[in-house]
């Protein structure tokens, strides 16, 4: 009975990843323009690592509870730009400012792709209970 219902779990756990990763690249956008965070330095771009709930591909395919896993959640190494803005309190001796390393472009298309994600699992999570529902019926 636990692959029966091994669709659902392997759905809620893409769903819980991706909106994990939404609430990050949300975080992301909401800060792009930050200069300077509550360690002095401009914010840093994060990203989300997933990692398959099983060790290999194979055990993924035999283990219906495998599903996604979040690994941890990053800083992208990628240095901010340096942005001539004199009248900046944050701007330096030659009047540069360090901006984040976000790219609002970036940001938009993860979200998209995040939200599309989303809906993909809802999808196969509500399919999977329509398949066990008409196996139920046929089974009475």
């Amino acid at each position: 009975m636990s692959n029966l219902f091994g669709a659902l779990g392997i759905s809620a756990s893409g769903m819980t990843a991706e909106r994990l990763r939404m609430d990050v690249t949300s975080d992301n956008l909401a800060n792009a323009d930050s200069t300077k965070g509550p360690n002095g330095q401009p914010y840093q771009r994060q990203e989300v690592v997933l990692q398959s709930g099983g060790q290999s591909f194979s055990d993924a395919l035999g283990n219906a509870q495998a599903g996604v896993q979040v690994a941890g959640i990053v800083n992208d190494p990628t240095p901010g730009q340096q942005v001539y803005d004199p009248g900046n309190p944050d701007a330096n001796a030659q009047g540069y400012v360090t901006m984040p390393n976000v790219n609002t472009v970036t940001e938009m298309t993860d979200l998209i792709t995040e939200s599309r994600s989303y809906e993909a699992n809802t999808q196969a999570m509500t399919t999977a209970k329509e398949l066990y529902l008409k196996t139920l019926d046929l089974l009475h």
